[in-house]
């Protein structure tokens, strides 16, 4: 048997550290040390600081005034640092702590490693453009490293470059050519070490190779390629092409730093109100109270629809329920008008269908209007950017534009409300897709590429009956309105991580029309009676969606009946009512609907919203635990009813789908906050987009592909988001969830280390608080650390 080292398996393997990252037009937002979740969580944080220079825990100022802020309460902290070890005075602890940290600007990096990081940055910056530049890299169809030895060799910036084209044709055969003088027992530690050089990068490129786009199926990279590459530029650079010293990575331990046991004190005082919040509310409630609502709104479980629910409830008789924002239907879907597909689902679940917008026939006159306007206007962006980027026009067209161009900067700059306004009102004369179109649901013939056409009746029911499993729905309103999200921002390259992530960083609206035109067909609430489902003849299915930065809800009422045009009518002016008071929350301004309109058209504000920043809880359960709470946009609502899911079905599918997704966006948000330049992107004053797919910080290097320092923090030194991992809050038999961890591997995996934690509110005992103590076994929620497990199957109490 040959013991010669399989190059592909060995870089794919290598690979795996740098995680995933997606593209700026798609972003999505993913735990940037994903590649060791299946370590605990300090010794990923200590690879991480090994591999990529990073800080993974809070610095000791900002725990010192989380601490001083009563954010960690002094009994958490006096427990945490005994179980830890630590005896000390707080205050001495903290100041070692501060000895300690990192110097940030400490520069891990040669001289000549350096010059092959720019170097190969650039190439890979040309190659990996998704249609940005308006002169393209040539031969990029031959894939990257073709493309590479055939245009790179001109680089005069390039030490003896002609060694490029010498490279042999097949990539594997280059880098065995390239590290002939190494043993290959050191070659993984090679794939490593250059792939941790540009991690930004290697990112992308491992989730293009893995996500198969339509850009990698024209311009082809392949992992392999990129070492290659990266070998080669290193060869001629006269840098190291195998690191020194040993590249095994830091050994298992359980020793864990201090700063470890001041973190989970700050998780514990959080973990500690929410749950005894959720507790209280779980012994004081009754599950077969109320009427019939006036209507339902199911949102996206994202953390700032927490705010617009309260409000929305405030507003009239309104139940609002959490459902993952692509509403439980993995398609890819195409747009009236567009030649493009995106896949409006989370990134750990596979599109199933394609859905494309389809023209309705009764109304070819708004479609008509549509066309004009948008051809006019496509017409003219098309005719403006070929003037601006034409060598022979381009001088011309700034002498005679200037006047004009300069009026619309200034009226941009110093009235950006005002050209907010303008701008909605002559969006108005042109019709949304969604008055003319509808998605194309029923089953047909063609596709797109290995998808099916629409969805077949069975699959139909099968989505419609689990949203309504999932939401323990067994009332429905005469308006049940599928809530989607999406965010308006002005000049952001980030503006897609302000969109859905469920959606996989797009707009949910398409995807709320899908499961409302679902549920709306006679043939599936047929199929869901025989189902023990039995949805009213008078209740009728919307679609919306909600713009979180101005807390607008916008409802689509083309198939809404003219019985309920009064019901809608209440509706949308509470809807009204409920956006004016939750942008009063938000902004804290004398007109908040002015306020909050001006960042939305604002190209000069670096924070339009939030985005998902303060994200801490993740609640599963009925609506009226959390209703009377004021949870400040920081909780993931997800709606859940024990009772009406026997077999635990649906809490597998919140575990193994939306909770897994909250841990990224947790994590993403968690990491570029404790280091901003490593794991986030660092300030936006600095950044230069490229290629619709990241960010530099200046011209040239990394592309940085986490979130902006503006995203998390207040300033430099003062973190907006909390640096906290997530808390897990779910009301249901502790067995039950027992049972459920026990099949989903990749949650229970997370738990035991300690990427979030989970505290289970069991209604059947008490309503007690059981907390996860690792390997299946539970704690009660307050408890003296020598008190035993819960066993994990227990029955008795």
């Amino acid at each position: 048997m040959s013991t010669e080292i399989d190059v592909q398996d060995a870089v794919r393997a290598a690979a795996a550290d740098v995680g995933r990252a997606w593209p700026l037009h798609s972003f999505v937002t993913a735990n940037p040390l994903a590649g060791f979740e299946d370590r605990p969580f300090h010794e990923a944080v200590r690879e991480g600081e090994r591999r990529f220079g990073a800080d993974g825990y809070p610095a000791a100022a900002v725990l010192r005034r989380a601490w001083r802020d009563g954010r960690i309460d002094s009994d958490c902290l006096a427990r945490e640092l005994e179980d830890a070890g630590y005896d000390r005075d707080p205050e001495a602890l903290l100041d070692e702590l501060e000895a300690t940290d990192r110097d940030a600007d400490a520069s891990r990096t040669s001289a000549a490693d350096a010059r092959v990081d720019r170097a190969f940055a650039k190439w890979l910056a040309a190659f990996l453009d998704e249609g940005k530049a308006h002169w393209p890299m040539p031969n990029r169809e031959r894939g990257f490293y073709e493309a590479v030895r055939a245009v790179a060799r001109h680089d005069s910036q390039i030490p003896d470059a002609d060694r490029l084209a010498a490279l042999p044709d097949d990539p594997v055969d280059a880098i065995r050519s390239l590290l002939a003088d190494h043993h290959e027992d050191r070659w993984p530690d090679a794939f490593r070490h250059h792939l941790a050089a540009l991690p930004g990068w290697a990112a992308l490129v491992n989730n293009r190779v893995r996500d198969g786009s339509d850009w990698q199926a024209e311009h082809p990279i392949s992992l392999t390629g990129y070492v290659a590459v990266r070998l080669a530029l290193a060869d001629c650079f006269d840098a190291p092409l195998v690191p020194d010293g040993d590249g095994d990575g830091c050994e298992a331990s359980d020793d864990r730093p201090l700063a470890d046991a001041w973190l989970r004190a700050w998780e514990a005082t959080y973990r500690g109100d929410l749950v005894d919040a959720v507790a209280d509310a779980s012994a004081d409630r009754d599950p077969d109270a109320g009427d019939r609502p006036a209507a339902q709104f199911v949102f996206c479980i994202d953390t700032r629809s927490e705010v617009i629910r309260r409000h929305v409830e405030a507003a009239g008789d309104y139940e609002t329920h959490g459902y993952a924002g692509f509403f439980g239907v993995p398609m890819r879907y195409q747009g009236y008008g567009e030649t493009t597909t995106v896949d409006a689902c989370p990134p750990i679940v596979d599109a199933a269908h394609y859905v494309a917008d389809d023209p309705a026939d009764d109304h070819a006159t708004t479609r008509e209007t549509h066309d004009r306007w948008t051809g006019v206007l496509d017409t003219g962006r098309d005719m403006i950017d070929a003037l601006k980027t034409n060598a022979a026009t381009a001088f011309s067209f700034v002498e005679s534009t200037g006047a004009a161009y300069g009026a619309a900067l200034a009226a941009r700059t110093l009235g950006p409300g005002s050209v907010h306004g303008f701008l909605d009102a002559a969006d108005d004369r042109v019709p949304d897709t969604h008055e003319f179109c509808d998605p194309a649901l029923d089953a047909a013939d063609g596709g797109d590429g290995d998808l099916p056409a629409g969805l077949t009746l069975e699959e139909k029911v099968e989505y419609a009956a689990t949203a309504a499993d999932l939401l323990g729905w067994e009332t429905f309103a005469r308006v049940v309105a599928f809530v989607g999200h999406a965010s308006e921002t002005a000049n952001n390259p980030f503006d897609a991580a302000l969109d859905c992530g469920a959606c996989a960083g797009n707009p949910g609206g398409p995807s709320a029309r899908v499961l409302a035109a679902i549920c709306n067909e006679d043939a599936v609430r047929e199929r869901l009676r025989d189902r023990g489902i039995d949805i009213p003849a008078d209740t009728v299915f919307v679609a919306g969606e909600h713009n979180t930065t101005t807390d607008e809800v916008d409802l689509y009422d083309r198939h809404v009946p003219e019985t309920h045009a009064e019901d809608l009518a209440a509706v949308r002016e509470d809807l009204a009512a409920a956006r004016e008071s939750a942008a009063a929350e938000r902004a804290g301004s004398d007109d908040p609907v002015e306020t909050v309109d001006r960042r939305a058209g604002d190209w000069a504000e670096t924070r339009p919203e939030w985005g998902l920043a303060g994200n801490a809880g993740f609640v599963v359960g009925p609506r009226d635990l959390t209703a009377d709470l004021d949870l400040d946009g920081r909780a993931f609502l997800h709606s859940y009813d024990w009772r009406t899911d026997p077999d635990g079905d649906a809490l597998a599918a919140i575990f193994s789908g939306p909770l897994v997704v909250g841990q990224w966006i947790n994590s993403q948000y968690y990491f570029a906050t404790v280091d901003p330049d490593v794991y986030g992107s660092g300030s936006k004053v600095t950044q230069n987009p490229v290629g619709n797919v990241g960010v530099y910080q200046g011209n040239g290097g990394d592309a940085e592909t986490g979130l902006p320092l503006q995203s998390v923090r207040r300033d430099d030194d003062t973190p907006y988001h909390q640096p906290i991992r997530l808390e897990a809050v779910v009301h249901a038999p502790v067995d039950r969830v027992t049972d459920t961890l026990a099949d989903v591997d990749a949650v229970r995996t997370l738990l035991d280390n300690d990427w979030l934690s989970l505290t289970v509110v069991d209604p059947t005992r008490d309503h007690t608080a059981f907390h996860y103590s690792g390997d299946l076994e539970w704690r009660p929620a307050v408890q003296s650390s020598d008190e035993p497990p819960v066993a994990q199957r227990a029955t008795d109490d």
